[in-house]
C-alpha cells in the first residue's frame, strides 16, 4: 500500500472516530438530565420500599410528597441542621450521600479502628426521612451504606416509632454477584428484617446477620437475620454496615436524642 493510500485510510478512520466521539458526547450530555431524574426517582422508590409504602397502584411522587418528610441532622451531635445551613450540597433535592461524604468540608475520614463498615469516609450531615400519617411520625428511614464483597452497598433501613423495631430494609445500589451476594435484593430475604429488633429494652444494639440460619427456638432469634447463602463476605458486610450506622459512630447520638425528647418532638 502506498503512503498516499495509507494516509487516506488513517484520515478516514480518524474522521470516523471524531464523528462518533462527538455523537456519543452529545448523546451523553442530552441524556444526563433524564438519567439524573431516573436516579432521583429510584431513590424515592427505595425510600418508599423501606417505609412499606410502595405498591404497583401508587403514584410514587404523590405518596412521597404526602407521607414523607425529611430532616438534615448533624451525625456527631444528633442535632437537626437549621434550614439556613442547608445550602449547596446540603440543599433539599441536591443532597447526595456519596458527594457529601467525599467533600473535604462536609465529610470526614473514619479511623480504621472504628470503621467496621469499611467506608473510609462518612458525611458529617445526613438527610433522614420520616413516614408521617395523620400528623404523627410512624417510622424513621435512615440511609446506610458499607462495603460488601465487590462493592459498596447503599440502602435504607426503617425503624418503627419505638426506635427499636425494624420495619423495612432495602438496597438501591450495589455490585454484588447475582445469585450470591446479590441476594440482598431478594424480597424473601428482605422480608426477614421486618419485625426484628435492632435494640433490646435497654437500648443496647443487638441486631445481627448470621453466617447461617436463625434458630427460631432461641430467644436471640428476634435480634437475628439469616445470612446470605454462599456469600459469607457480603453477609459480613451487611452485618457490619447495619451495626455501624445504628451505633455510636452513626445514628446513635440522634437516636439517643429522640429517646430523650420523644420522636414527635
Amino acid at each position: 500500500m502506498s503512503n498516499e493510500s495509507m494516509g487516506k485510510t488513517i484520515a478516514v478512520a480518524l474522521g470516523i472516530c471524531i464523528v462518533w466521539s462527538f455523537l456519543v458526547s452529545t448523546a451523553a450530555v442530552a441524556l444526563k438530565p433524564r438519567q439524573d431524574q431516573n436516579r432521583k426517582l429510584e431513590l424515592v422508590k427505595n425510600i418508599l420500599i423501606a417505609g412499606a409504602l410502595l405498591d404497583k397502584s401508587v403514584d410514587v411522587e404523590s405518596v412521597f410528597s404526602e407521607k414523607i418528610q425529611s430532616r438534615m441532622i448533624d451525625l456527631e451531635t444528633g442535632i437537626p441542621l437549621p434550614d439556613e445551613r442547608q445550602v449547596g450540597l446540603l440543599a433539599p433535592g441536591i443532597y447526595d450521600i456519596k458527594r457529601v461524604a467525599a467533600d473535604a468540608d462536609l465529610g470526614e475520614s473514619i479511623p480504621d479502628s472504628k470503621d467496621i463498615a469499611r467506608i473510609n469516609r462518612k458525611p458529617k450531615y445526613v438527610r433522614i426521612y420520616f413516614v408521617v400519617e395523620e400528623g404523627r411520625i410512624q417510622k424513621i428511614i435512615l440511609p446506610v451504606y458499607g462495603q460488601g464483597l465487590w462493592s459498596k452497598l447503599y440502602g435504607f433501613l426503617a425503624l418503627d416509632r419505638d426506635l427499636r423495631t425494624i420495619r423495612g430494609f432495602t438496597f438501591y445500589e450495589h455490585g454484588e454477584t447475582p445469585g450470591l451476594g446479590g441476594e440482598v435484593d431478594n424480597p424473601a430475604w428482605k422480608a426477614q428484617w421486618k419485625g426484628k429488633m435492632a435494640f433490646d429494652e435497654n437500648d443496647n444494639l443487638r441486631i445481627q446477620v448470621l453466617k447461617g440460619k436463625v434458630d427460631p427456638s432461641r430467644a436471640e432469634a428476634i435480634y437475628q437475620v439469616d445470612g446470605l447463602s454462599g456469600s459469607t463476605l457480603t453477609t459480613h458486610g451487611v452485618n457490619n454496615l447495619v451495626r455501624f450506622w445504628l451505633g455510636d459512630h452513626g445514628y446513635g447520638p440522634y437516636l439517643n436524642r429522640l429517646r430523650e425528647e420523644g420522636i414527635d418532638g
